[in-house]
């Protein structure tokens, strides 16, 4: 897929807004009862990323970034503000914070993800864009070293260890990761006299599946 392995310029993407969607099918029958069902397995993320933009300056670094990407054709890394870390956003990330999976003394390559638990209840997240030099990866317990032990995938958020994991050894990783998006418009529309009198141009971004 077209993707550009470069990130939204952060600064901006701060004062953005945005959060993930689903989609639910409802439908209502006839003693008022619900039947629901999602056709995602996984949410998909929305962001505006005009919010960012307080100068003339941003803007004109938002629309270089904007030509660059030739508008929605080409994808680019996000970092959501407020959901970027396999830890909670205050805490400090630890090679044990997300397991991801079991080993088998087989399989060498394991996909990053990030669990969601409420209750009795969880969904695990793949994470498609880890952050390079971020990832710490640890096999029972045992923080590993990347480049001697494991190999990292920043592009499709995959660890590949050199010598695959005991049979029924945990694999955890930590890590910060970046959200695949494109802009989800072919035009920026602004004007002089409309941002000098404090309107904010709206600059929609939506993840995509990678």
């Amino acid at each position: 897929m077209n993707f550009h392995e470069v990130r939204f310029p952060a600064a901006l993407s701060v004062g953005s807004s945005g959060g993930p969607e689903r989609r639910t099918e409802i439908v209502t029958l006839s003693n008022g009862f619900e039947e629901r069902n999602s056709p995602w397995a996984h949410s998909r993320r929305r962001y505006d990323a005009g919010l960012g933009v307080r100068s003339l300056d941003d803007l004109a670094e938002v629309i270089a970034f904007f030509e660059a990407r030739h508008g929605q054709l080409h994808g680019f890394r996000w970092k959501d503000w407020t959901d970027f870390r396999s830890c909670l956003p205050s805490g400090q990330i630890a090679a044990f914070d997300e397991p991801l999976g079991v080993g088998d003394g087989l399989v060498t390559k394991f996909l990053l993800r990030k669990s969601y638990v409420s209750g009795s209840q969880s969904y695990f997240r793949p994470i498609a864009k880890p952050v390079p030099g971020s990832v710490r990866v640890a096999v029972g317990g045992v923080e590993l070293d990347e480049g001697g032990d494991f190999l990292l995938d920043a592009t499709a958020g995959a660890v590949s260890f050199a010598v695959a994991p005991a049979e029924g050894s945990i694999v955890t990783a930590g890590f910060e990761f970046d959200v695949p998006v494109r802009f989800d418009a072919d035009r920026i529309a602004t004007s002089l006299a409309g941002f000098a009198a404090g309107e904010v141009p709206s600059i929609p971004v939506v993840e995509v599946r990678i």
